[in-house]
């Protein structure tokens, strides 16, 4: 079949999501300039760099009330600071519970039972026990075509690695089986992997 997603598409569901995947989450933490803290998973995340190491996750929908669209972004373009946490499998429901639009939740380390810590190079709560964490200085805020669409650049100032997942010198993602996104509610975990050589 072809479609041209101008024209929508004949299928029950939006298949795009569920063809560009799977997708990590970037569990996004972040402090508003009142000094309440935010927590909030995005599947449009990944790396972009490496020297010095950048990141980005997009933002696309909107919350009312709220500048920028959600509470994380309006925070970042406050704050000027945020923290990647990677998801692993185990802590799936707790990330989920964080993904609630509800506006009376407030702080969703509280509401979901995560614990925090304080981050190191920026003032900014970070989940206490999640495998690896991106401690970002924002970069910049890029306005995409579309009504909501908004992508978050941020610079890698700190790197936190939980130790039982690093072996003989490597993260080890088996370790911990990192959560992916996929379409639709669907979701999948890294239990496996292989290596390929390049032939150059």
């Amino acid at each position: 079949m072809f479609y041209q997603p101008k024209d929508g598409h004949p299928l029950p569901h939006n298949p795009f999501a569920a063809i560009v995947s799977p997708r990590p989450i970037g569990w996004i933490s972040s402090r508003g300039k009142d000094g309440v803290d935010n927590l909030a998973p995005y599947s449009f995340f990944n790396a972009v760099a490496y020297d010095p190491p950048q990141v980005m996750f997009a933002s696309t929908s909107l919350k009312a009330g709220r500048h920028m669209g959600k509470d994380s972004v309006a925070n970042i373009d406050e704050v000027g600071v945020f923290c990647v946490n990677i998801v692993e499998y185990a802590m799936r429901d707790a990330m989920n519970a964080t993904s609630t639009g509800h506006p009376e939740v407030g702080d969703e380390f509280s509401h979901a039972g995560v614990k925090r810590v304080e981050c190191e190079t920026i003032p900014c709560s970070r989940v206490a026990n999640a495998p690896a964490a991106l401690e970002c200085r924002l970069s910049q805020i890029v306005t995409l075509k579309g009504e909501h669409n908004l992508i978050i650049i941020g610079e890698v100032t700190g790197i936190h690695l939980r130790d039982d997942c690093l072996i003989d010198g490597a993260f080890d993602v088996t370790k911990y089986q990192p959560l992916a996104r996929l379409g639709y509610h669907d979701y999948a975990r890294i239990d496996d992997l292989f290596s390929l050589k390049r032939p150059d």
